[in-house]
């Protein structure tokens, strides 16, 4: 399997009652399908995956499934606290449809969580796995990191294909590419790293700027493949300003408004999230207005 490309990291439509809004979520879905994305992540963490019940999860992904065009690769986040029901959930992602699983690190016993105790759980997530498994790293959420070396030895395993590398460290990227073996992939998780990280030998990227603002992160990934670094650099330029605004300041709830205003259905965030207040809700239309009027000017 390809990870080359660009995934929207999806987020989960709630209407105002609190539940999920599945008529939105295809609706979605649908617009993303008229773009040349690779494909898209569903219940990660912009997918506001730890808020949701189990049985959400599963709507979640029978929706996304449903709606999703042929030849998207389809990745579903069912890394858990606990080793048995990470394999549970990703047993269910297999049951409905998806391609592969991404398996974030358990995070709540971070004493316990050594090196050893992370090849355990990881591996015996793959051997379990009917799907291949995509390491994930967000240390910035969780608190704790999948280092370079700790990576080469997962990757040792046939089940084990990648990693959405998160942290927003570009060097660690770097390193992991180097210590881990051939056709191994490594994707990022923030536009803002996307460039540099495409340029240290990344296949792609998970983000959570793909769904207000595809077009440009996949315009950047294709002028990197095509060798137009200048093209590149500059669409790099325009990015880092929303990325940082958007996703990294404002979370979520900044890339369900940014949504919103982009015709997208972002709606509320869920509880204890905050929606944005009016203010920040103008910071987000001035970025998103900027971005459009020099694409209108290119």
């Amino acid at each position: 399997m390809k990870l080359n490309g660009i995934f929207t990291a999806i987020t989960t439509p709630f209407n105002e009652e609190g539940a999920i809004a599945v008529d939105r979520l295809r609706e979605n879905i649908a617009r993303y399908n008229r773009l040349p994305l690779a494909g898209y992540v569903a219940v990660g963490s912009t997918g506001e995956s730890v808020l949701l019940t189990r049985a959400e999860v599963e709507q979640v992904f029978s929706s996304v499934r449903e709606a999703a065009a042929s030849g998207r690769i389809l990745i579903g986040g069912v890394g858990s606290e606990s080793t048995p029901e990470t394999i549970s959930r990703s047993k269910a992602a297999a049951n409905l449809g998806f391609d592969a699983v991404l398996v974030k690190t358990p995070s709540f016993y971070k004493s316990a969580l050594n090196p050893d105790a992370l090849i355990e759980h990881y591996r015996r997530v793959a051997e379990a796995s009917k799907l291949p498994v995509i390491l994930y790293s967000i240390p910035q959420l969780t608190g704790v990191a999948l280092e370079a070396e700790l990576v080469a030895r997962l990757a040792e395993h046939p089940n084990i294909i990648g990693i959405k590398e998160s942290s927003g460290n570009v060097q660690r990227v770097g390193e992991i590419i180097a210590a881990a073996p051939e056709g191994f992939q490594t994707v990022v998780g923030s536009a803002d790293t996307l460039f540099a990280s495409l340029m240290s030998g990344a296949v792609g990227g998970v983000l959570a700027l793909a769904d207000c603002l595809p077009e440009l992160c996949i315009e950047l990934q294709r002028a990197v493949e095509a060798n137009q670094i200048a093209n590149a650099r500059e669409l790099n330029r325009r990015i880092l300003p929303a990325s940082k605004k958007i996703v990294r300041q404002l979370g979520i709830a900044g890339v369900k408004c940014a949504m919103d205003y982009r015709g997208y259905y972002g709606g509320p965030v869920r509880g204890p999230l905050l929606p944005l207040n009016a203010a920040q809700k103008r910071e987000v239309e001035a970025v998103v207005n900027s971005l459009v009027a020099t694409a209108a000017a290119d």
